[in-house]
């Protein structure tokens, strides 16, 4: 196991009714900007709801943070924090909102471009204003760590950062706010989910079971709930309180302290994302698959033994074994209606030059787990996924 160090300050308030905690979590003092994405956390009720939490506490609410968190939006909402004196940032919404709402937090302070922010992965951050979140949307654990991705529409640039100062100083995670989500929301989280998950732990052996058996049971409870999740007639707050829960451990730093990390299929989607805005999970149903059958000889100890453990492969030759865990990983994304090639975006080899030009415009040219992903890795990757 590698050495490392694991820091998590951020308080978890789970379970039903949770939202009217923000009167004792929220500084009785805070001047409070409320940010949103669209309409749906007005007409759910969950804005009314926050809003009566705060009680006297002054407060505003932003609405407008798209699905892709934009750089152009973020900074608008910086000039209204600043000209308005907000001292304390609230998200309502799902990993979209939160991202934003970190980076707004961390430019409101910042002195010069914040853009520097996002070329610099957030280096360059030295404090931010606090901030809280409200989960509505279960996907990409943002309500948990310290990392964001925001979007440059004029460059089209898609671009992540992270940094100790932007953890979120609670999160409120009620499972019944899921309830009103559409089935490809759903999908999409469960999907998310599962590749964060497996970005930590598909890459080689450290002797690190601890992590493993975590990561192993993070992956099958999603295998478990996420066929259910679309086809019941009614939510069960069982299956979504363990969606919420494992979507939020997936990536709050636990099963990827002291093993190697992969990210590959992330920063390949977040190119298409970028430019052909497709869905950030939907994106990585498509690339997963065909990076794994790309670097199955660098994967190939860690690919057994996730074939069967988590998808219970045990007969055949380590090829055949190899080979049947990659399809069932593809299945099981299927499954959960996501399509697993360029093809069903109906995106061909102009897509692949195009994403390969923006790896290669951001520095995307050594990634994985052993910096082995050059530009041609990526561009038989993309090519096999068409």
């Amino acid at each position: 196991m590698k050495n490392f160090d694991f820091y998590n300050p951020t308080h978890i308030a789970f379970g039903k009714d949770r939202i009217g905690d923000l009167a004792q979590l929220v500084p009785a003092t805070a001047k409070v900007l409320i940010l949103v994405g669209g309409a749906s956390a007005e007409k759910t009720g969950t804005l009314a709801q926050v809003r009566q939490a705060l009680g006297a506490r002054i407060h505003s609410t932003f609405s407008g943070i798209e699905a892709n968190p934009s750089f152009e939006t973020a900074m608008q909402t910086v000039e209204m924090v600043r000209e308005q004196g907000f001292d304390f940032l609230l998200a309502v919404g799902g990993g979209s909102v939160i991202d934003a709402t970190k980076f707004i937090a961390a430019a409101v302070p910042f002195e010069g471009d914040a853009w520097d922010i996002l070329l610099k992965f957030g280096g360059n951050i030295t404090q931010a204003l606090p901030f809280g979140v409200v989960l509505t949307l279960p996907a990409t654990g943002s309500e948990m760590n310290h990392g964001a991705v925001i979007t440059r529409h004029a460059l089209g640039a898609k671009l992540p950062f992270r940094s100790r100062h932007v953890y979120p100083q609670f999160a409120i995670l009620d499972p019944t706010k899921t309830y009103t989500l559409p089935a490809k929301q759903l999908a999409n989280g469960v999907v998310d989910a599962f590749v964060h998950t497996v970005e930590q732990y598909l890459t080689y052996p450290v002797n690190a079971p601890v992590q493993d058996r975590f990561a192993e049971g993070l992956l099958q409870t999603l295998i478990e709930i996420g066929p259910r999740l679309l086809s019941a007639a009614e939510p069960d707050y069982d299956d979504r309180a363990n969606l919420v829960w494992t979507a939020t451990l997936a990536l709050n730093g636990l099963i990827g302290a002291g093993v190697p990390q992969d990210w590959a299929t992330h920063m390949i989607g977040h190119e298409l994302t970028a430019k052909y805005n497709i869905d950030h999970a939907r994106t990585l149903a498509v690339v997963l698959p065909a990076m794994l059958q790309e670097r199955r000889a660098q994967k190939h100890d860690k690919l057994l033994q996730y074939g069967q453990r988590v998808w219970g492969i045990q007969s055949g030759s380590d090829e055949q074994r190899i080979t049947a865990a990659i399809e069932a990983t593809r299945d099981f994304f299927e499954r959960m209606g996501l399509p697993t090639r360029l093809s069903a975006y109906d995106l061909g080899q102009d897509a692949v030059d195009l994403v390969l030009a923006q790896l290669q415009a951001h520095g995307m040219t050594q990634l994985g787990e052993h910096g082995d992903v050059s530009l041609e890795v990526s561009r038989r990757v993309l090519e096999a996924a068409l």
